[in-house]
């Protein structure tokens, strides 16, 4: 073959595949592949980082609702966040930050706040093929304890029995809202023809809906309310009499000290003091009339500490007229009935209301139901009721306007609220 043919056949394969344009595809495909690759990559990491932020931000939210909870019971707050991180058990965290009043931010320096700063090292898995360093997260969480407003009936039991019910065709007419430490999914009742005007009911546990609660705030599933007279020391006594009985149609005059019981049916006068009954009851009859201006009841026993069943109750009938005010000064200030703590939770303590009856004080009974029964026309401007469990029927009107050196407590609920 002549050598200009050979040459002029290279020629026209080199220009055939020149022209030749069937492998574009691939080298264009393979020469982009790595820029793809670490394009797919680059967006795996971006979102994993995001869940990532996302999942650290719900521990340190739930730590911080946790520590302000256990705060709010004058419990370790740091504890409280740390088994909370490790309950949920979602990212590991290096380093836990727990700050009461915060150091930094909008709330810094405020005694109520509570600040939660977590960090957390994470490999991300497409960056880990290349680089040996991680990447380090932080999430903050801020909460706050915030008043839910005041309340008159607080029920201190807790567990799994409702706290407080309102039965048959109850009307409640309170200036003021009403707090349970139950748990239960129906730690509030409301299930009868009731008739409810109040500011607010709050639970530990459940408050089934009612179309009774209409412009009632409820707070289900909040936080344990404070016992306000845990502080109160078991009442010391000495010098009791036997059991006192004042029969229908009779008059008399009691003095402060201890009785073995308290019976009373006529027309009794109870001098300003405190009242110690010693293993007995505090019985109003249907027809007494009873009065007495800054006394308070003590329900009792000598042999509480081994014989808590030897505490008695306190029943009130209906019917009977009663003008009973707490004092405002000393022990018992506020205080118009108190049931030693340490009864047994056997019994239940009835009041039953009548039109002309007025009572102003606290009823402390923290360990025993208390059934009241109201009556309209009742002057009950400053009742209070801090038992362990309520039930309400009949109408009860509680105004909540405590005149001034009434010696009334102030029930202020609180709830943790996350605010940054």
């Amino acid at each position: 073959m002549p050598h200009n043919v050979a040459r002029g056949g290279r020629a026209m394969r080199f220009r055939n595949l020149i022209s030749d344009k069937s492998g574009n595809v691939m080298l264009i495909t393979a020469a982009a592949l790595p820029m793809l690759v670490g394009a797919a990559g680059m967006a795996t990491d971006t979102v994993e980082l995001s869940m990532l932020k996302r999942v650290l931000q719900q521990e340190a939210d739930a730590a911080a609702l946790a520590a302000a909870a256990a705060g709010s019971q004058s419990a370790g707050i740091s504890d409280a966040a740390t088994h909370e991180i490790s309950a949920m058990h979602k990212l590991t965290v290096t380093s836990t930050t727990v700050e009461n009043p915060p150091s930094a931010g909008t709330y810094a320096g405020d005694t109520a706040a509570i600040r939660v700063r977590l960090t957390s090292y994470q490999k991300l898995a497409f960056s880990s093929l290349f680089l040996t360093s991680g990447t380090t997260l932080t999430a903050e969480a801020t909460t706050k304890m915030v008043s839910m407003g005041t309340f008159c009936v607080l029920a201190v039991g807790a567990g799994s029995t409702t706290g407080i019910t309102m039965s048959g065709n109850a009307t409640l007419s309170l200036g003021c809202g009403m707090a349970t430490n139950s748990s239960a999914s129906t730690a509030i009742d409301g299930s009868g023809s009731i008739s409810v005007s109040l500011s607010s009911l709050t639970a530990v546990g459940g408050i089934p809906s009612s179309s009774s609660y209409s412009g009632v705030s409820l707070y289900p599933h909040s936080l344990k309310q404070t016992d306000p007279f845990a502080s109160l020391s078991n009442p010391t006594f000495t010098g009791c009499s036997g059991n006192t009985v004042v029969n229908a149609n009779s008059t008399r005059t009691l003095s402060p000290g201890c009785y073995g019981g308290l019976d009373l049916k006529g027309n009794v006068t109870l001098q300003p003091g405190t009242y110690y009954i010693d293993a007995g009851n505090f019985s109003v009859g249907a027809q007494a009339v009873i009065s007495g201006t800054g006394v308070t009841i003590v329900l009792t026993s000598s042999t509480a500490a081994t014989q808590p069943q030897s505490i008695g109750q306190i029943t009130i009938n209906a019917g009977a007229q009663l003008n009973l005010t707490a004092p405002g000064t000393g022990t018992y200030a506020g205080i118009l009935f108190y049931q030693d703590r340490r009864a047994q939770d056997t019994g239940t303590n009835t009041i039953n209301g009548n039109a002309s009856s007025v009572l102003q004080g606290a009823m402390y009974i923290p360990s025993q139901s208390v059934t009241y029964n109201g009556t309209s026309g009742m002057t009950t401007d400053c009742l209070q009721m801090v038992v362990k469990r309520a039930t309400f029927s009949g109408n009860s009107t509680i105004s909540n306007v405590c005149p001034s050196g009434s010696g009334a407590h102030s029930f202020t609920g609180t709830t943790v609220k996350l605010v940054a």
